[in-house]
């Protein structure tokens, strides 16, 4: 096939439907696995479901958490708020600033709160 517009438009066509059969068999095939648990709800809770004390968000820290950080923002597409939230110890809360501000709109909140204590 020489490269003619026709041509290079079959291509991309070709490539986007291999896409979206690579797509739809990944789907079928994730489609028996379990869905993960609900990361706001676990984030929102001092304590684990197994009762021990929910430890520091940040990777390899081993500390209890004692505050939780939450920043709401425009999501990158403009199409609605994203509300992130972690459970961080001490020193890690004490790092914790905005990162999406440019994503900031009216109702854009950062906070670090203390988590309440039993």
């Amino acid at each position: 096939m020489g490269d003619t517009k026709e041509g290079r438009e079959k291509q991309a066509d070709d490539e986007n439907r291999r896409q979206q059969e690579r797509d739809l068999s990944e789907a079928r095939t994730r489609a028996d696995e379990p869905e993960p648990p609900d990361a706001d709800a676990a984030d929102s809770e001092t304590d684990r479901p197994d009762g021990e004390p929910r430890t520091c968000h940040r990777r390899g820290c081993n500390e209890t958490a004692t505050f939780l950080a939450m920043e709401r923002y425009l999501e990158e597409t403009g199409h609605g708020a994203v509300e992130s939230t972690a459970v961080l110890c001490r020193e890690h809360a004490a790092e914790e600033s905005p990162t999406n501000l440019d994503d900031a709109y009216p109702d854009y909140v950062f906070r670090v709160e203390p988590l309440p204590q039993d």
